[in-house]
């Protein structure tokens, strides 16, 4: 009976000895399901040095383009900042950001409510969040892009490898001009014309210039602007005497409206000027209001595209 008991204690311990070592090998990871990124990680090279990512499942995005962006490679954020227009989220993306927490606004997030959502990842913006750079990292590893100009795809391909989803990423660029070069052939000699691009906020107006978010996408599809919109700048605020600099063949224009009614009396006041209504364009019946969110505003992969739906509709045979 003795030597029984013996035998079972050996086997016993054995087996105890076999399971501390099964455990060791897997990483002992307290009974958490582990993958081989979350294992072995990854490095991010971004504007404030070089991150190491383990994981990109709880994700909280810090600017409007990268929540365009994070959706469009297939992952809904656990927080995001709020769209700078909408309630809290713009039309185009609301559907698909139900659930998701409001983290602040891009210019200024609440550190503590994206701890409360204990992130693997941060993805924000060092033209916006530099001086909270260390305070998020300290929360999850951060991500910054450069800045906020008009081409979004260099974002676009950051935020791609912050996420451990390049190949998703390069197919959604791919697509994407795929889509300009179609449109940009259907043009045809649409593109010799000059496209005029003008913003209304509340007490000011602005002429875009080369290097805006619309800007970008009409010079990618191959349009011409007037000469005082040619330059490779970001905006140029103008007052009514400038209005006569405004005449494209084409003009396109947009109202920041941000709920007080500003933007709207200074879209009203300008457009019934007799210096607006001389306009050739508006004279031939070639002005478009569209929407601020999709052609300014937004910044990222789903806006351009809705743009380039505008473009098809207003600019294409």
């Amino acid at each position: 009976m003795n030597t029984v008991k013996s035998t079972y204690s050996k086997w016993g311990m054995i087996i105890a000895i076999l399971s501390l070592m099964l455990l060791a090998a897997c990483g002992g990871n307290g009974g958490k399901e582990s993958s081989g990124e979350d294992s072995k990680g990854y490095s991010v090279k971004h504007a404030m040095g070089t991150t190491e990512v383990k994981s990109a499942k709880r994700v909280v995005v810090l600017t409007n383009e990268g929540t365009e962006a994070v959706l469009a490679m297939g992952i809904k954020p656990v927080g995001a900042v709020k769209s700078w227009l909408g309630d809290p989220w713009y039309d185009h993306i609301k559907d698909d950001m139900k659930g998701v927490e409001v983290v602040g606004d891009e210019s200024q997030v609440n550190l503590e409510k994206i701890a409360s959502l204990k992130p693997d990842l941060i993805i924000g913006n060092k033209m916006r969040q530099e001086k909270i750079y260390d305070q998020l990292n300290k929360i999850a590893p951060t991500v910054f892009s450069e800045d906020l100009r008009g081409n979004w795809k260099h974002n676009f391909e950051l935020y791609s490898k912050a996420l451990n989803k390049e190949k998703e990423g390069n197919k959604v660029i791919s697509d994407y001009d795929q889509r300009v070069k179609q449109i940009s052939e259907k043009a045809g000699d649409n593109l010799n014309k000059e496209i005029s691009i003008v913003r209304f906020m509340p007490g000011v107006s602005r002429i875009y210039l080369t290097n805006t978010f619309s800007g970008v996408i009409l010079d990618q599809l191959g349009f011409k602007r007037p000469k005082v919109e040619s330059k490779d700048d970001f905006v140029a605020e103008v007052t009514k005497e400038q209005i006569p600099q405004m005449d494209g063949d084409e003009l396109f224009y947009f109202t920041y409206e941000a709920g007080d009614g500003g933007a709207t009396k200074q879209e009203k006041e300008w457009t019934n000027d007799p210096l607006w209504k001389n306009l050739n364009a508006v004279k031939k019946g070639n002005v478009h209001k569209v929407s601020d969110a999709i052609w300014n505003t937004a910044g990222g992969v789903k806006a351009a595209n809705l743009m380039l739906d505008d473009i098809e509709k207003y600019l294409v045979k």
